[in-house]
């Protein structure tokens, strides 16, 4: 198991059960957007799509069920739960979303490590889940009214992408090892 991965996971876990709460504790889903969560439906569903042909491990399925599990509640909260879709705000989360999902789904077509159904959907998920918090952002700044739960989502979803990062630069500095301890070996 990777360090960084089960990092990325936990923290990204967290915000979405600090979303949950803020969501089931309030009754509210206000200052939250509805399209950053859809997005993030679509990126889970598209990325895990492999459930059905591919066995890992039982962390990497519970995780994998979680994640569009938690997602598709969300989306359903914000949409159909009577109390909770009268506090969304329509007027306030405004982006455009659907060009966001085009782009990716256009790079993807173009760079993908080879061009199968689901290597495509899967560099799709990934430039996706690179840009789904946008909407949230800008809804965050339009609206000017942010709640502490709130806060702590977004700041979870950031910490996430760094772990990432992390995860990415630390893979690179082990290639780049690799690759000089065997320049040197072959000298």
């Amino acid at each position: 198991m990777n360090i960084f991965r089960f990092a990325g996971d936990m923290t990204h876990l967290i915000s979405i059960l600090v979303l949950l709460l803020k969501i089931y504790a309030t009754k509210s889903c206000s200052g939250i957007s509805l399209k950053t969560q859809e997005l993030y439906a679509i990126v889970f569903v598209a990325r895990y799509l492999d459930l059905f042909t591919d066995f890992i491990s039982v962390y990497n399925t519970v995780m994998k069920l979680v994640f569009i599990g938690c997602s598709l509640a969300i989306v359903w909260c914000m949409r159909l739960h009577r109390v909770v879709r009268r506090t969304y705000n329509k007027d306030v989360d405004t982006f455009r979303h659907y060009f966001l999902v085009l782009g990716c789904f256009l790079l993807a077509l173009f760079v993908h490590e080879k061009f199968t159904f689901q290597e495509v959907l899967w560099a799709f998920s990934i430039y996706l889940e690179a840009v789904a918090i946008l909407p949230q952002l800008v809804l965050l700044q339009r609206s000017g009214n942010v709640d502490n739960l709130t806060v702590q989502y977004v700041f979870f979803l950031g910490l996430e992408q760094s772990s990432q990062v992390q995860m990415l630069q630390a893979m690179d500095r082990c290639t780049k090892i690799c690759t000089w301890m065997h320049i040197i070996s072959i000298y």
